[in-house]
């Protein structure tokens, strides 16, 4: 049996893919793919194998695009994903999650889509566009996104979605009601005495940990945050990075205590790497201690930024690890981030990355 690792990238211009054997020292690079279309996300089913992007903007209008045969060949779909006559139409597709025979879209403005038959068509879940807080919603700079997309592992009815600049929101009933999870997170931005509102917070990233025991990490516009009960209530954890804001965040795929960040270097000093300099930092401690890694990433003028879906790491053991830059190099570890390499440069903006691996 052969065993393949992919790493599939959505930038500004088309999906991209990344392959290796389990060394993962040697790598082939494939693409553009989707007719060059702004893929914000692609992602894999890893039940069957299907590739998915999701991308699209006002010109080209939202699609979810599909791949059965690992980036081969694609079609794409954007049947149902629309908003009723009358709203704000649907400009693009931001985020996706595969999970127990369902497939999931995020979408700009802020609204949620579930496909049932592998992407081919689409119904909008309106319980978000229901939610009290709705009409006070506020965009972030990227827009009013709907950009993390978190299933339960196990309950199929159990969904956590990040929005900016709305916070986070956790349904128990597959999308029909839904409750802000957002205790304990800051709103730096808000006036003095409101900064730790219901809802109103400009969440970057939402993962959640390995083990199914309910812990989420969230880096946000104004802090980095662990929860350990759901997103119910959320803890600082950012004492010891080098800054308070970032975009991306990555979780271990067997270690609960173990995540991987980015951070920049603040909202408006430029939102690139602190000093110039490229580290991942890590935490073995659940946030507790952070640790810089810097072996083989660029320490001198470095003024490249990473996205809220650019980090993902793979299932392999040791894992691996991966990011995307702004200014379209990709970087990977084979060695848990002790050690670096860049394996493609000159991309367009990476906007997404993801892992898949194939057995046979």
């Amino acid at each position: 049996m052969t065993r393949k690792i992919l790493i599939l990238l959505g930038t500004k211009k088309g999906a991209f893919i990344a392959q290796s054997d389990p060394a993962r020292q040697a790598w082939e690079l494939r693409g553009p793919f989707c007719e060059t279309w702004p893929m914000n996300h692609v992602t894999a089913d890893p039940a069957t194998g299907t590739l998915y992007g999701g991308g699209g903007n006002e010109w080209f209008g939202p699609a979810v695009w599909k791949s059965t045969d690992l980036g081969a060949s694609w079609t794409h779909s954007s049947e149902g994903l629309a908003y009723p006559q009358g709203q704000d139409p649907v400009r693009s597709v931001w985020s996706l999650a595969a999970g127990q025979g369902s497939l999931y879209a995020g979408v700009q403005p802020a609204g949620l889509f579930r496909s049932d038959d592998g992407g081919e068509s689409w119904r909008h879940l309106d319980g978000l566009q229901r939610h009290p807080t709705r009409p006070h919603w506020q965009p972030g700079g990227a827009g009013l996104i709907l950009h993390s997309l978190v299933l339960h592992p196990d309950d199929a009815r159990q969904i956590w979605v990040g929005i900016s600049a709305a916070g986070v929101f956790h349904t128990a009933d597959g999308g029909e009601t839904w409750e802000p999870r957002n205790q304990g997170t800051r709103a730096d931005f808000m006036p003095a005495g409101q900064n730790y509102p219901a809802f109103g917070q400009c969440v970057h990233c939402v993962v959640m940990a390995p083990g199914g025991s309910g812990r989420l990490y969230q880096q946000n516009h104004c802090g980095m945050y662990r929860s350990d009960d759901g997103g119910r209530s959320w803890d600082s954890i950012e004492a010891g990075l080098p800054s308070s804001f970032g975009f991306p965040a990555a979780a271990h795929p067997r270690d609960p205590a173990t995540l991987y960040l980015l951070p920049l270097n603040g909202d408006v000093a430029g939102r690139y790497v602190p000093d110039g300099k490229a580290a991942v930092w890590r935490t073995r401690d659940g946030g507790a201690s952070w640790q810089a890694l810097r072996q083989g990433l660029p320490q001198s003028q470095v003024f490249f930024g990473v996205l809220r879906q650019a980090m993902a790491t793979d299932r392999l053991d040791p894992a691996g690890v991966y990011f995307g830059t702004s200014t379209g190099s990709l970087f990977a570890s084979a060695d848990e981030g002790e050690h670096w390499a860049a394996i493609a440069e000159h991309l367009p903006p990476i906007l997404s990355v993801e892992t898949l691996v194939v057995d046979g």
